[in-house]
């Protein structure tokens, strides 16, 4: 139905006839002539339709944009002053001999011109993806996962597909279920990950496994999470954590390379500890050169202490960001600031706006200027390297709360004054976190998954000292996006119901959900270690979007629904009878 594509058509192809299928994409009359820009995937072409013709030219007054047409035409030479240079095709033009209309499109529910409400676009989908930025979206998604199999292949990962139906395990989010009609009552669950089969696989002696695989999580969403979202899963035998972060290194800079022609350096590693108090985040944007300095030294008095009301009988800290724009924050804007900081569980941001420090008290301006004196602001102004036109935001409270609201307050500031360049990348590995997370009961969970190793140093802490328990684990992260993170896991079978035990699995649980896997670790398990990539946050990083959503071909909302399907539905009685459900009213 076609000889060209409308975007490849050259200079070359002058005096050819064509044979074009694609759609409708601008319309123009000018009586004597109609213009089209005729569109398919690969671009667009300008089409000439002449009145002399006149059986053709009716046809071309009948259309609509986004009709489905077939042009069968000659390539012609556009006058030097109607050329486009916007367009790849934009020298020439088709001038149409014959035209047949496959479809005529109704004014459309979209308008490309204008911005739709995220509802209007999530359903007419299939209308959206017609967009230029979308389709170019999809397009570099194929060619990465083109150049991830080819990769692995060429470093002899073998491609294995691991069950979609399994069985329910608790891995950290709710499962999605799916009823078995052969045993009522019974449950399989779809994949949160294939974390389980593809540690079988080790056991099996394949070596080294990957797969593109979807997995399913039924938990909260937002702008970089769906509900069914894919990853590059990856594992290996007898192979060390530092070998795994190598080769996916050298994956990621071959699809930074080839997709954007960008060359990622290097790869630093920092400790989630240290991380944590230098960014307070362990997804560092390392674009962003403000970090969280610690004064808790200077301010180690108890006139100090009384005054930021500071519990002594908690892990305390008190820390500062020094932000080199502290001219463009006034009141009102500190305000802002101090209200932001509040949801994260800080009660008080302080601040000292240094306007001319080399007069001492009398150059700044600060909410604490009356517990400063001349030698504390010169230690502040050592230790922070601070300069004249500076603001350093202060918070003081327990750990936990100074780093997260100092690592958000950093983001936060980053993004309102655009301090960093939108075209670089900064990518880093975070390692050796905590094994275990403790809660407000004092249960402990693991940090990563439970099928995760301790470091070797470490396996003595598993008995003793549970809350410095470091894990041998990593986390990939670029520009303050997580797109990866994995672990050396658990070959022993003594060692894995340590941890279930550790974590509250009693030994019924343990048979019960994980038997299959401790038994097998029994049958001369080999050490290994994987990792898991997203693949949807790689492309949204690509391409520079802020929502997974623009990346998917059919995503979900936020309350993960599909507004152009209307999933999920509701059954009939007898559907449901047949799998042995009834639905019991609230």
């Amino acid at each position: 139905m076609r000889t060209k594509y409308c975007g490849n058509i050259r200079i070359i192809d002058l005096h050819k006839s064509v044979i074009l299928s694609g759609w409708v994409n601008k319309i123009r009359n000018f009586g004597q002539f109609i213009f089209i820009d005729m569109r398919d995937y690969t671009g667009i072409v300008q089409v000439i339709f002449e009145l002399n013709n006149h059986t053709v030219f009716k046809k071309a007054l009948s259309l609509k944009n986004e009709s489905c047409i077939q042009i069968i035409g000659v390539v012609q030479k556009r006058d030097i002053k109607n050329q486009n240079l916007k367009l790849d095709t934009g020298d020439i033009e088709i001038l149409a001999k014959k035209i047949n209309i496959f479809n005529i499109s109704q004014s459309l529910p979209l308008d490309y011109l204008n911005n739709n409400s995220d509802e209007l676009r999530l359903k007419y989908r299939y209308l959206d993806l017609r967009k230029c930025s979308l389709f170019k979206n999809l397009k570099i998604r194929s060619q990465v996962t083109d150049l991830i199999r080819t990769f692995m292949t060429k470093k002899k990962f073998l491609d294995i597909e691991t069950p979609l139906l399994t069985k329910s395990t608790p891995e950290g989010a709710r499962d999605y279920l799916v009823p078995s009609r052969n045993y009522l009552g019974k449950f399989y669950a779809l994949p949160q990950s294939p974390q389980l089969f593809k540690q079988l696989l080790m056991i099996s002696g394949i070596d080294k496994y990957y797969q593109i695989v979807k997995c399913f999580r039924d938990e909260d969403l937002r702008s970089d999470r769906q509900p069914e979202f894919t990853q590059v899963d990856i594992e290996t035998a007898f192979m060390s954590a530092v070998k795994i972060r190598k080769i996916i290194e050298q994956l990621i800079k071959k699809i930074w390379l080839t997709t954007l022609n960008y060359n990622l350096n290097k790869f630093p590693t920092i400790s989630f500890h240290e991380a944590i108090k230098r960014y307070g985040s362990d997804k560092p944007d390392l674009r962003n050169p403000i970090e969280i300095v610690d004064i808790f030294n200077i301010f180690n008095k108890k006139k100090f202490i009384e005054f930021f009301k500071i519990d002594l009988s908690k892990k305390n800290r008190i820390a500062l960001l020094c932000f080199p724009k502290g001219e463009q924050i006034n009141r009102k804007k500190i305000e802002k600031y101090c209200n932001y900081v509040n949801q994260f569980g800080a009660k008080k941001l302080f601040y000292i706006k240094i306007k001319k420090y080399e007069i001492g008290k009398e150059g700044i301006e600060s909410s604490i200027k009356k517990i400063l004196s001349e030698v504390i602001l010169n230690k502040i102004i050592n230790k922070t390297s601070a300069k004249n036109g500076d603001i350093l935001f202060i918070i003081a409270d327990t750990e936990d709360i100074v780093n997260k609201s100092l690592g958000m307050l950093r983001i936060k500031l980053g993004n309102d004054f655009k301090i960093y360049q939108k075209n670089i990348w900064k990518p880093i590995w975070v390692i050796n976190f905590p094994m275990f997370k403790k809660d407000n009961f004092g249960k402990f969970s693991s940090v990563h998954h439970p099928f995760t190793s301790c470091k070797k140093n470490h396996e003595k802490k598993l008995f003793n000292d549970l809350n410095n328990v470091l894990s041998d684990s990593y986390d990939l992260v670029i520009n303050g996006y997580e797109i990866g993170g994995g672990s050396v896991r658990i070959h022993d079978a003594k060692i894995q119901k340590k941890i279930f035990n550790i974590i509250g699995l009693n030994e019924k649980d343990q048979k019960e959900k994980f038997g299959f896997l401790i038994e097998a670790l029994k049958y001369g398990a080999p050490p290994h270690a994987g990792i898991a990539l997203g693949l949807d946050r790689i492309i949204m990083l690509l391409r520079q979007t802020n929502n997974i959503r623009d990346v998917i071909a059919f995503p979900k909302t936020t309350s993960a629904s599909c507004l152009m399907t209307k999933a999920p539905s509701i059954l009939k009685d007898k559907d449901l009878n047949e799998l042995g459900i009834k639905i019991i009213e609230k």
